[in-house]
């Protein structure tokens, strides 16, 4: 299993609409491409990232072809709309908390 791991902060005063986005367009358009979300964290308190989320394929083909892609540049496009300091990274799943 291959993981795409994202984090990102919530601009201010976008929450609402941020959460209504992610809730609506960007979980169900991972999962209609073709990726699973396994986790997904929410720092209330204390310094980093304030979301933390990572979805998995089964193999690197899968994955670089979901992430080059219109329809996850299109998804990815609107989601920075809502966030700040955005990155990701490609690992091998392990099957724990991966950061």
């Amino acid at each position: 299993m291959i993981k795409l791991l994202m984090k990102w902060d919530i601009k201010a005063g976008q929450e609402q609409s941020y959460f209504e986005f992610v809730m609506q367009e960007f979980a169900p358009g991972l999962m209609r491409l073709g990726l699973q979300p396994t986790e997904a964290w929410y720092t209330i308190y204390g310094k980093g990232p304030q979301i933390l989320t990572g979805v998995v394929t089964n193999d690197f083909e899968t994955m670089h072809q979901i992430l080059e892609g219109d329809e996850w540049r299109s998804l990815r496009e609107r989601l920075l709309e809502h966030v700040t300091n955005y990155s990701q990274k490609i690992v091998s799943a392990s099957g724990r908390f991966q950061l």
